[in-house]
This record gives structure tokens, C-alpha cells and sequence, in this order.
């Protein structure tokens, strides 16, 4: 005899468990599915959670090794790489034990396997079946490939491995300029990497405002990072070279890279396999799968969220839109507001944007106004030593409206979060010109930026 549940969801991530928990808030009888020994999904186990403790682990030893002299610290720092990647686990462990935690508390079952949809409203899994109304997808996504690239999981590797290099590269070639490859490459840099950044496209970031990018890009660098943009990667292949295994990158047109180790990082593409979308004719575009504004497939009863539907592939994206589809299922009302979904990267100086870039604004032919503010001008951040980069605010014409905020400097990925707010709740600069913020701290960039709209920035 099958389980029976009210909702039956597919993939432990973010999107995921945060769907199955709001659907138990709600009264609901949930059942999670989950293929991978522990719950978090890839953001929280092989993702967004691990990087970040490296970086910060990253950015502690630079700052030990070359900034301490400059604050009256003299120190000794030796790199023990084995107790920073320990670290990082623990971190990782101790957050998939919290939402093994959450779902217990809300009364969720933990279903371990691999999931196959076999008709509306049922799911094997192994030797299993469990029925439910409805079935949600949020099954994530996976790097992806690139055509000649041979990725062996030890030399040539994906970021999930990145996150594990057992001895710092002498040289490392990262394949693709965007969030993950710049974060990563920026890793193993600090710690003593030689690293190049090979772009097929004329620019880092390609999602990001080309200005901010710009900024960002010249930060980066000043860094030590290497940059070789217009360049399509042919094939990439570990070489045995006597007793040394060696990688060999080949661009068209250009001289052949030589290096220990090299990350793709060109993107990722949705997890989809084997979950039966074919059987059930279950509509996909471009691998993504299809769906209403409900978050419902073409097969009633059967919806989907995150990294396998449309829109960037983002952790809090999906948190919003498991909560979104289950109230809307449940409650009648949910909702997404695709236009104040900020992006962050997590280089240093950090990166973030939420809104239209300058090229979209351009491209629609919106009139607008912008007004940018430097760090340098800021108390706080020259306090912290970390003067690079600025806040760019873009508003509407006519009405002021905050249409975009864009930020490469200390910390962007939490001052972003006033910008959002202020979209939000349909702010014009002048809204943020006229909030009070507190001295000194990061957030006067985003004043100042804000009076910079109507040219009457005070301290720069």
C-alpha cells in the first residue's frame, strides 16, 4: 500500500524544503524526496554555502599575510589548507543537520531516493510508491558542459570539486567569467594560485550592468588575475608530461594555456534526468521546464520551481517561488516580484544588482537618470581599508522611480537588500535621498548615490 500525502516534493534544496515547510505551516501533510545523502541541496551542500566559507577563510589569510602590517599587526601566517577545507565542512554539516531539523519540527517526511513521476499525483521511488494531489519539482541544477572540455573530476573539474583541491594550484585556467568562476578563481588566488579567467564573451559578467562590471573587472585585476576575454575555448584535456599530469587549453586563434588545474564554469543547466518528464509529456523549453503563472506544468497537479524553470538560477529565487506556488495553492494568493530579485557576487569587493542594468533601460528606450557615489568618499569604508568600487542608482525620468541599483564595493551583497526594499515598495531615489541613514557606514553610499539622481551628492 502507497503513502498518501497532500504534497509530495521533489529535491531538498532551497527551493524545496523551504515550499515543503511553508506547505506544513499551512496544515498540509508533506513528503520530501531527496536523492542526495544530505539535505540542502547543491547552494548548501556543494554550492553557495561551502564557497562562501572559503572565501571569507580565503580573504582572513590575504589579509593576515598582506593588510595586517598596514594596522600596526605584524604577524607570522602559515597555510594549513587541510583545516581551512575542514572548516568549510563543518559549516556545510552543521547547516544540512539544521534542515534535517526543520523538516522533523514541521513534521515533513524524509523520503531517500531517487524520484520518477509515473502518472499525475504518483512517485516510485526504488521499490516505492507514495501518492499525493499534487507534486512539486525543485530539483535544482548542474554545471554544465562545453563541448571538447573533458572534465575528469580531478584536473579538469567543475566547481563542486574546485571546492576541494587538496593542495594549492600553481596555475589554475577557469573557463567563464560569470559569479561562480570569478568567486572560485578569486579563492585560489589568495592562497597563492596563478589564475586566468578565459571568457568567450568581449566582458565579465555578462548579466550585470556593463559599468559596475567594468569597475569590477579592473578591481579584480588589480588582484592579480588574469583576464583573456573574446576568447572560445576549443578543448581542454588533462595531459600526461612526464610525471606530471598537466592542462592544456586551446582558444581559437590564440596560443595554447598550460596549467595544473582548470575549472568550467560556464553556467549550469537544470537537473532533470529520470524524473519521468517524458513519459508524461510534461512540456520543457530549452531543458526548463514549462509553467502557468501558478507555477503548474501542462499536466494538472504536477508544478515546478527554481533552477529547472525559467529565470536565473538562484537560491532565493527559489525560496520565493516554493513559497509563492504552495500559497497559491493552498491560500489562492502568491507572489513573485521578478523585478527586485537581487544577484550577488561574492568576489572581493563584493558585487550586486537588482532592477534594469543601464544597457536594458537604453535598449527599451526609457529615459532615465543615474547617480553614483565612490566608496573612497565614504568614512566607513575608508576606516575598513576597502575604498574600491561605488553604489550606481538608475531612475526613472519623469516619475524618479529606482528602476535599477548596482554596486561593486564592501559588503554590496547586504547594502543591496535596502535597494530591493525600496523597489519594492515603489520608491523614487528621492524616497531613499530623504531616508536617514546612520554615520559613518556603508549604507551613506547608497544616500549619496541617491542625491547624486538630482546632482546634490554632499561629500563628493
Amino acid at each position: 500500500m502507497s503513502q498518501q500525502f497532500d504534497l509530495i516534493v521533489i529535491g531538498a534544496g532551497p527551493g524545496g524544503y523551504v515550499a515543503a515547510i511553508r506547505a506544513a505551516q499551512l496544515g498540509k501533510n508533506v513528503a520530501v524526496i531527496e536523492r542526495d545523502p544530505a539535505l540542502g541541496g547543491t547552494c548548501l551542500r556543494v554550492g553557495c554555502i561551502p564557497s562562501k566559507a572559503l572565501l571569507e577563510s580565503s580573504e582572513k589569510y590575504f589579509e593576515a599575510q598582506s593588510e595586517f602590517e598596514e594596522h600596526g599587526i605584524s604577524a607570522s601566517v602559515k597555510l594549513d589548507l587541510t583545516k581551512m577545507l575542514a572548516r568549510k565542512n563543518t559549516v556545510v554539516d552543521q547547516l544540512t543537520g539544521g534542515v534535517a531539523y526543520l523538516l522533523k519540527k514541521n513534521k515533513i517526511t524524509h523520503i531517500a531516493g531517487e524520484a520518477t513521476i509515473t502518472a499525475p499525483g504518483k512517485v516510485s521511488v526504488g521499490d516505492q510508491t507514495v501518492e499525493a494531489a499534487a507534486i512539486l519539482i525543485a530539483t535544482g541544477s548542474k554545471s554544465a558542459p562545453l563541448p571538447g572540455v573533458e572534465v575528469d573530476g580531478e584536473n579538469v573539474v567543475t566547481s563542486t570539486e574546485a571546492l576541494n583541491f587538496q593542495t594549492v594550484p600553481e596555475h589554475l585556467v577557469v573557463i567563464g567569467a560569470g559569479y561562480i568562476g570569478l568567486e572560485l578563481g578569486s579563492v585560489w588566488k589568495r592562497l597563492g594560485a596563478n589564475v586566468t579567467v578565459v571568457e568567450y564573451l568581449d566582458r565579465i559578467l555578462p548579466t550585470m550592468d556593463a559599468e559596475i562590471a567594468k569597475d569590477a573587472q579592473r578591481i579584480l585585476k588589480k588582484q592579480g588575475l588574469t583576464f583573456q576575454l573574446s576568447s572560445k575555448v576549443l578543448s581542454a584535456k588533462a595531459v600526461k608530461k612526464g610525471k606530471k599530469i598537466q592542462c592544456v587549453v586551446e582558444c581559437e586563434g590564440k596560443e595554447p594555456i598550460t596549467a595544473d588545474k582548470v575549472l568550467l564554469a560556464v553556467g549550469r543547466i537544470p537537473n532533470t534526468e529520470n524524473l519521468g518528464l517524458e513519459t508524461l509529456q510534461i512540456a520543457t523549453e530549452r531543458g526548463r521546464i514549462t509553467v502557468d503563472e501558478n507555477y503548474q506544468t501542462n499536466v494538472p497537479g504536477i508544478y515546478a520551481i527554481g533552477d529547472v524553470i525559467a529565470g536565473p538560477m538562484l537560491a532565493h529565487k527559489a525560496s520565493e517561488e516554493g513559497v509563492a506556488c504552495v500559497e497559491k495553492l493552498y491560500t489562492g494568493y502568491g507572489h513573485v516580484n521578478y523585478n527586485t530579485i537581487p544577484g550577488v557576487g561574492y568576489t572581493n569587493p563584493e558585487i550586486a544588482s537588482v532592477g534594469k542594468t543601464e544597457e536594458q533601460l537604453k535598449e527599451a528606450g526609457i529615459e532615465y537618470r543615474k547617480g553614483t557615489f565612490p566608496f573612497s568618499a565614504i568614512g566607513r569604508a575608508k576606516a575598513l581599508g576597502q575604498t574600491q568600487g561605488k553604489v550606481k542608482i538608475l531612475a526613472d525620468a519623469k516619475t524618479d522611480a529606482v528602476l535599477g541599483v548596482h554596486i561593486v564595493g564592501p559588503r554590496a551583497g547586504d547594502l543591496i537588500a535596502e535597494a530591493v526594499a525600496a523597489m519594492e515598495f515603489g520608491a523614487s531615489s528621492e524616497d531613499i535621498a530623504r531616508t536617514c541613514h546612520a554615520h559613518p557606514t556603508l549604507a551613506e553610499a547608497v544616500h549619496e548615490a541617491a542625491l547624486a539622481v538630482d546632482g546634490r551628492a554632499i561629500h563628493f
